[in-house]
């Protein structure tokens, strides 16, 4: 909430402008995907791939905050927009973790590649939980891992990858989706036992 309080604040110039929501949607999804391709090459030097896709992954993920931002302060969101920015943070996500799994893969870490697949699946079924909560005209937006918190996990396993970190990484990412998920879960059941 404060990440996007704080876009909120720094937008203006911005909608002032000519750039759209979904110029900002595609131009984050694009950089997380060229992210997940500089992780991909680790293998040629582990420091600068590493944390050149970091690096990279942080600008396109900080793009999908300031889209829905850029919506809400120009008005020129549409509901075709809220879709897509929606889908492509599902994208983004799944790039860089699928990068992630080839890395544990060509380096033989099976269970850290096991524990990546959960963390794929956690990570959405986190977003699916909220969206289908909405659906029902519930709040589903509770939990302690939301996407900013993941993107966070992700950048300082990247970050700290070089020293053996990346897989302690993924395993707090799997245990902290799926833990969302069930956060979202018992607040849906809540909500509707109230009814």
């Amino acid at each position: 909430m404060g990440a996007r309080t704080l876009a909120t604040q720094s937008m203006g110039g911005l909608a002032r402008s000519r750039v759209t929501p979904n110029a900002l949607t595609a131009s984050g999804v694009l950089l997380c995907a060229a992210a997940s391709v500089f992780v991909y090459f680790e293998y040629r030097h582990e420091l600068l791939f590493f944390w050149l896709g970091a690096v990279v992954f942080v600008v396109g993920s900080v793009l999908d905050i300031l889209d829905g931002a850029l919506a809400r302060l120009s008005g020129k969101g549409t509901p075709f927009g809220a879709f897509l920015d929606s889908t492509t943070d599902r994208v983004s996500e799944g790039f860089m973790l699928g990068a992630i799994a080839l890395v544990f893969a060509r380096h033989d870490r099976t269970f850290a590649l096991a524990i990546d697949v959960a963390a794929v699946a956690g990570s959405f079924l986190v977003s699916y939980a909220r969206a289908r909560a909405e659906a029902l005209g519930l709040r589903g937006d509770v939990g302690i891992g939301s996407r900013a918190e993941r993107v966070v996990v992700i950048t300082a396993g990247l970050v700290l990858a070089p020293w053996g970190a990346l897989p302690w990484a993924i395993y707090l990412l799997a245990a902290t989706a799926w833990f969302t998920v069930g956060q979202r879960v018992l607040h849906v059941r809540r909500q509707l036992g109230s009814r």
